[in-house]
């Protein structure tokens, strides 16, 4: 059975016109006899009526259950889902639409951000015997309570590529409102290019670190379960980008390699915060201060632990949290607000001398002042103030020739 899985995000399905070019996009490829599996968004993004913030809106958080809010926040998908099915229907064709619960999706009760722990996916099976498309509602599945749960923001990537594991499917069509994913944000960069190939590694990196064209988590199911995975655009025929395995490259036997090759793409996360605690030399004392900070729930990231000082950044959102801490604990600190996280990725880039250099290089030239780095095998990080981040991210994506 040739099984695609094509998700339509919330844009995508927000209007009567948008939905027709995706109801178009559904029936081409069902044509090529293909068994296909849709995986629907809620419709629209924030103050559109059926979006998920919109449902959030219409209650007070703090009175309603984390399991009552889940079942709230599940109806927008589910809307959408049959909504789109009557649009196919009215062209002679035969659909099922399927909750992530019906559609065989258990996941733990970590209501509003569900593991998925299993799929069953006998009953999108049958359905697909019988030559129906099946929608099915992203975002969602249901404990083994029989509780509705949602999977966090991006929730429905995680559906969609989840269902592709299950159904081994050929390939996992992803479409959002851009033609795939690029060198930079074209917003700020209007010379960037469509990355036409990209491996699971990068992707990771670019949606971890604030690109926000597929949910991490997906790109994790995605390269374990060894599934391609191509995003595009609903409103074009772009061929968009294909996510798959990359070739092993090692600099050390092609050391002629351009080195304007090996970054993939720039991206960046705004409001960040950077703290440096001072350190009197009581290790047990940072130690407890560190424990207090994760029992919090405050993320840390772009960690350096020196004999003298630890420096970390958070998000600021946390701040006030922080500060409360770090004033009980009584520790000298000192904070820089309004930075932002420079991420520069290329999987190429391990082993190839000279690659920080031009990068601290480049900022420098331009003024720009770098306030802490750290690096992996395929990533470099660069704190920075968030006023040079649109001037830092066209400089380097200069520096590396990536619109060309």
């Amino acid at each position: 059975m040739k099984i695609i899985i094509q998700k339509f995000g919330g844009t995508s399905v927000s209007t009567f016109e948008n939905r027709e070019k995706v109801v178009k996009k559904i029936i081409d490829k069902f044509n090529e006899a293909y068994n296909l599996v849709v995986v629907v968004s809620a419709m629209g993004r924030k103050g559109d009526p059926y979006a998920t913030d919109s449902l959030i809106s219409l209650v007070d958080k703090q009175n309603v259950s984390k399991r009552d809010l889940d079942l709230l926040m599940s109806c927008g998908e589910v809307i959408s889902a049959i909504v789109l099915s009557d649009h196919i229907k009215r062209r002679g064709y035969e659909t099922i639409v399927l909750t992530g619960q019906q559609a065989g999706i258990v996941t733990d009760s970590n209501f509003g951000e569900a593991n998925v722990i299993s799929v069953n996916p006998e009953k999108i099976l049958r359905h697909l015997s019988q030559n129906k498309i099946v929608i099915v509602a992203g975002f969602q599945g249901a404990d083994e309570n029989g509780d509705i749960t949602t999977l966090g923001r991006g929730g429905s990537d995680t559906t969609a590529v989840i269902l592709g594991e299950a159904l081994k499917s050929e390939v996992v069509e992803i479409y959002t409102d851009v033609d795939g994913i690029m060198t930079a944000d074209p917003r700020i960069v209007p010379e960037a290019k469509l990355i036409e190939k990209i491996c699971y590694s990068e992707v990771y990196q670019l949606a971890e670190n604030g690109a926000k064209v597929i949910h991490p988590k997906a790109v994790e199911i995605a390269e374990r379960a060894n599934l391609k995975v191509v995003v595009k655009n609903t409103l074009n025929e772009c061929t968009g980008t294909l996510i798959t395995y990359s070739e092993t490259y090692n600099y050390s036997i092609d050391k002629n390699k351009n080195k304007d090759n090996i970054i993939t793409a720039i991206t960046h996360k705004g409001e960040r915060v950077q703290i440096i605690i001072y350190s009197d030399g009581n290790e047990e004392k940072i130690q407890k201060l560190m424990n207090e900070i994760a029992k919090n729930n405050i993320s840390l990231d772009l960690i350096n632990l020196l004999l003298d000082r630890k420096i970390f950044t958070i998000d600021k959102k946390d701040l006030g949290k922080l500060k409360r801490i770090l004033d009980r604990s009584n520790i000298r600190y000192n904070l820089i607000d309004n930075c932002c996280k420079l991420s520069i990725i290329g999987n190429k880039m391990s082993g190839v001398p000279g690659v920080m250099a031009k990068i601290v290089n480049a900022l420098s030239n331009e003024g720009i002042n770098i306030l802490q780095t750290s690096d992996s095998h395929t990533t470099i990080w660069c704190l920075i103030k968030e006023k040079d981040a649109h001037k830092a991210i066209k400089v380097l994506h200069k520096e590396f020739n990536l619109g060309k």
